[in-house]
């Protein structure tokens, strides 16, 4: 069957529209990538765009000689895998549980749920209570505080109530305990939708600087997004010493520090994405769809 002219239109408008967009959003990463390689003076005379000006490595040699950087960098990959490990374990489990039409008081646990989207205690209350519960200073602090994520607890518990009863039924039948169906019916057919919470909350963990910097006075126990955050703010001059013991100047590592970080801390997002991104659509569609 032939395509309308009208489609045909459409089709080219909405690829030149596409290829505009993802031009859009490429060109902060590649010019990111173009400054990281070039040198301070191209920076600083705005000389940079889309490839290397005098190009050179000596940043990423400084930041590999960096051990505050690394230390820093190991804290994130911790937060990153407990803190989401908690949160899949908290998210699943009570999803399923409110997934439940005939669980008495659900609605009291939903509502209890939505409530904190809407309302919390500020910033001054949730300190005093992480201090009071002995969590400064500790990775605690920066896990607990965001491993249930009421927006993805909706999500999954949509998906839930939109599985086959008749799976369960038959599971009970069987003699499966509810443990038994969660594990081996109800987790199995849920890839789609727990790879998109995956990197939802590996995402919320692996940025979060905010949570170390309120709870946080120690620096080896920064995550590296406080680190890189101390770095913009002039905070840190820790690399810069580093780049000046190997032989560069402070001033040619000041320009492009902030590049070569946010750089390096990109990189494991951007490896990750490519594995989970066909479960990505998928999972957020059919946590959102009723019927």
């Amino acid at each position: 069957m032939k395509d309308s002219v009208s489609y045909r239109v459409f089709a080219v408008v909405n690829i030149l529209a596409l290829l505009v967009i993802c031009a859009i959003m490429l060109y902060p990463f590649i010019m990111l990538l173009a400054q990281s390689f070039s040198s301070a003076g191209a920076i600083n005379a705005g000389k940079v765009n889309l490839l290397p000006v005098d190009f050179n490595v000596d940043t990423y040699k400084a930041v590999a000689q960096n051990g505050s950087f690394w230390r820093s960098y190991g804290n994130t990959v911790l937060y990153t895998v407990i803190g989401t490990t908690i949160a899949m374990v908290l998210t699943t489990t009570y999803a399923y549980v409110l997934s439940k039409r005939h669980l008495r008081g659900r609605g009291l646990l939903v509502g209890i749920a939505v409530f904190t989207m809407f309302f919390n205690g500020g910033i001054v209350p949730n300190y005093v209570l992480i201090s009071s519960l002995g969590m400064k200073n500790t990775m605690w602090a920066v896990i607990l505080p965001p491993a249930l994520s009421v927006f993805n607890l909706l999500v999954m518990k949509a998906f839930f109530e939109n599985l086959p009863g008749e799976l369960e039924e038959a599971a009970q039948i069987d003699g499966l305990s509810w443990f038994g169906i969660f594990f081996r019916i109800v987790l199995p057919l849920s890839k789609a939708v727990i790879a998109t919470m995956v990197l939802f909350y590996s995402v919320q963990y692996w940025n979060d600087w905010f949570s170390a910097f309120l709870y946080m006075d120690r620096s080896d126990l920064f995550p590296v997004t406080l680190f890189l955050r101390n770095l913009i703010a002039g905070a840190s001059t820790a690399t810069s010493e580093g780049a000046a013991a190997s032989g560069s100047t402070v001033n040619a590592i000041n320009a492009n520090i902030q590049s070569v970080t946010m750089l390096l801390v990109l990189i494991p997002i951007l490896c990750v994405y490519p594995f989970v991104q066909r479960y990505f659509v998928s999972g957020i569609m059919l946590g959102s769809v009723k019927g």
